[in-house]
């Protein structure tokens, strides 16, 4: 990577990509599950809604831009569904948020495949409405496996568990083509799972169900790697990691020292988008194993409060982590998504671009660009 080339992200000042859904299209959505509005209404107010988001997002100074996962219920489950073979319809299952919500879990119900292509027509939307660098977010392979495990993949489908990953990896190479086809040059894979596996609670949880956390990281990165294996050069990917983030809750806490040699050493993206908002994340200190060719983006701005962080304070911690990894290795963003999942965080949308431009004039200032 070259560090000075400002045209290819990640960008000095970047996002996660979910925001807030506005009134409206809260609205909308509930009016849609009622039979009270059509399909074809509730993308109408869809569209509208993203072609505000992509206004605000560029007028806030930033230069990745996304749908904001207006379309989505949550980030992760959408994507999963859409592929053959993957359904949401077992119970609560594994690591809970704090405050004790807990969500349905993906069962694996017939061969893993992707005829189609998933979201792609999300994609073009905001493709041919974005002036800046449009860029789409789909969760990494490894979620289709992290909160059930083996239990919810039906024996007589797959017998094999290498079996299962093979099919899966196919089908995220068949997504990342056909992304690539639609002219996706900017790519993030959202997985909370290396984070989750820092925390000993997580770690406990995985080998009282037959899984060794210390082997998990290995699998997860390898996912990574076969899912990107045949990415054409032009597109740049990233990963993203949290400790989750519903309702402003999060499940796991602990530093990344358990997973960050393996992780850095095994996940070939371009860009790692982590989370220090908090105390739970720890210190800098694992971004020592970070490759000198990749970038750092860091998580320092919270999507979880409303308070807006002070620029002095960004600027410090900015240059506490430049101790380990040089400043031209590190970026800076919120920590998280303002709305992974479509009910939110507890914070304003006022807050949330108030936010995004705190993060755009701070990478500025420390950069010279954002």
């Amino acid at each position: 990577m070259t560090f000075t080339d400002s045209s290819r992200p990640p960008f000095r000042a970047d996002h996660v990509g979910s925001l807030l859904r506005p009134p409206e299209l809260h609205a909308a959505r509930a009016k849609a599950k009622a039979g009270e509005m059509t399909a074809g209404e509730l993308a109408g107010i869809e569209d509208r809604c993203i072609s505000d988001a992509i206004a605000r997002q560029e007028a806030a100074g930033m230069r990745s831009i996304t749908d904001g996962e207006f379309r989505r219920e949550a980030w992760h489950y959408d994507f999963l569904c859409g592929l053959d073979g993957i359904e949401q319809t077992a119970a609560h299952q594994g690591p809970t948020f704090k405050g004790g919500q807990g969500v349905a879990s993906l069962e694996i119900v017939a061969p893993i495949r992707n005829p189609n292509g998933v979201m792609l027509d999300h994609f073009r939307f905001l493709r041919d409405r974005v002036s800046e660098t449009p860029k789409f977010c789909i969760p990494s392979p490894s979620l289709a496996y992290h909160r059930s495990g083996r239990a919810l993949i039906d024996r007589d489908v797959y017998p094999d568990l290498e079996a299962f990953r093979e099919d899966l990896y196919a089908a995220y190479r068949d997504e990342v083509r056909m992304l690539h086809d639609a002219g996706c040059r900017y790519l993030q894979l959202d997985d909370t799972t290396f984070a989750m596996l820092c925390d000993p609670k997580v770690r406990y949880q995985m080998n009282g169900r037959g899984d060794d956390p210390a082997e998990l990281i290995r699998i997860y990165a390898r996912g990574i790697a076969e899912a990107l294996k045949d990415r054409p050069g032009d597109m740049t990917v990233t990963v993203h990691m949290c400790r989750g983030n519903f309702r402003s809750s999060w499940i796991a806490e602990g530093g990344y020292e358990p997973v960050a040699e393996d992780m850095f050493g095994g996940v070939p993206v371009d860009g790692f988008f982590m989370e220090w908002d908090t105390d739970r994340a720890g210190g800098f200190e694992p971004l020592r194993f970070a490759p000198r060719d990749r970038m750092v983006v860091l998580g320092l701005v919270s999507s979880k409060v409303p308070e807006l962080e002070a620029k002095d304070d960004l600027k410090r911690r900015v240059d506490e982590a430049a101790r380990y990894l040089p400043m031209e290795n590190l970026c800076l963003s919120p920590q998280c998504g303002f709305a992974s999942m479509a009910v939110g965080n507890e914070v304003s949308e006022r807050a949330q671009w108030d936010k995004l431009a705190l993060v755009a004039e701070t990478a500025e200032e420390i950069w010279g660009s954002a």
